[in-house]
């Protein structure tokens, strides 16, 4: 069965639906701004967001409250400091509480890889001698292995309702193109019930150059063709990573006045992400 090529309006609003676990995944760049864009103007609630490096796009979503728990690695705004709205909705509850399930970025990439492989838990030498087994005992445990005698850290599979990925290219068949850094996408994707992914570009056919994976469109749920669909981060091959955003979204959500106001202007503001990217003067 062929991915449904559609709008990302319909993915959205056929497979998010609240109290989910969603995961949106990209390192670095290829983040899914567009999707979570969406699922913010259409006012999803109480989701469990997963990603192994959140960072502005999560700010957006827990801080207009579509979050109820994070479960995350590293978090911050890259290269300029401090999620904002995720440490107010730690620390202060707002706009409403956010229960946290802390990894590192291994911890994450085995759990994802567990999920994958339809396994409960997956294992790693790692976590030794550090404050996240006492800070998440919930977990993170422990398992001897029944051949070296060796105890290893046990971490339950991700295994999220959706997951949700943008790419460079998809066939008409639905088969995807994803190429550069990879991070954890290919697990995420294997991992999820279901997945939606963004492209830039349709395409008639897929050349697959080094440095890229293929998602078979048997896979895949909906497609949403969305070009700039992981602004401001960046696409490789498409366009560079704006710096210049990241810089100013530290002074935007400082404030929950400021942060409030900019989503209301440019995102519940905007019918679609073309809309967005002319609204933040994008659009080229």
């Amino acid at each position: 069965m062929s991915a449904t090529l559609t709008s990302l309006h319909n993915a959205i609003a056929e497979h998010v639906h609240d109290g989910m676990t969603v995961a949106l995944e990209g390192f670095t760049h290829l983040i899914p701004f567009a999707a979570g864009h969406e699922i913010i103007r259409q006012r999803r609630r109480d989701l469990t967001l997963v990603r192994m490096t959140p960072d502005l796009i999560y700010d957006q979503m827990i801080g207009m409250g579509c979050a109820k728990g994070l479960t995350f690695s590293w978090g911050g705004n890259p290269g300029v400091g401090s999620l904002h709205r995720v440490r107010d909705a730690i620390e202060n509850a707002w706009p409403h509480a956010l229960a946290i399930d802390e990894h590192s970025h291994a911890g994450m990439a085995v759990r994802y890889s567990a999920g994958a492989s339809g396994l409960p838990f997956g294992v790693l030498r790692g976590y030794t001698e550090t404050d996240l087994p006492a800070a998440n005992p919930a977990h993170i445990s422990q398992v001897t292995c029944p051949f070296t005698g060796e105890v290893l850290t046990a971490l339950p599979a991700l295994t999220p309702d959706v997951t949700l990925l943008h790419a460079q290219a998809a066939d008409r068949e639905g088969n995807v193109l994803l190429r550069g850094i990879v991070g954890a996408s290919r697990e995420a994707a294997m991992a999820a019930d279901t997945l939606v992914i963004t492209v830039e570009r349709v395409v008639d056919s897929l050349d697959a150059p080094m440095n890229a994976f293929v998602i078979p469109g048997w896979q895949v749920a909906a497609i949403a063709e969305v070009p700039g669909g992981a602004y401001p981060s960046y696409a490789l091959g498409h366009y560079a990573r704006d710096n210049a955003f990241y810089l100013a979204w530290d002074d935007i959500a400082r404030s929950r006045d400021s942060f409030l106001a900019w989503m209301e202007h440019h995102v519940l503001g905007t019918a679609d992400h073309a809309g967005f990217l002319r609204s933040v003067g994008a659009a080229e």
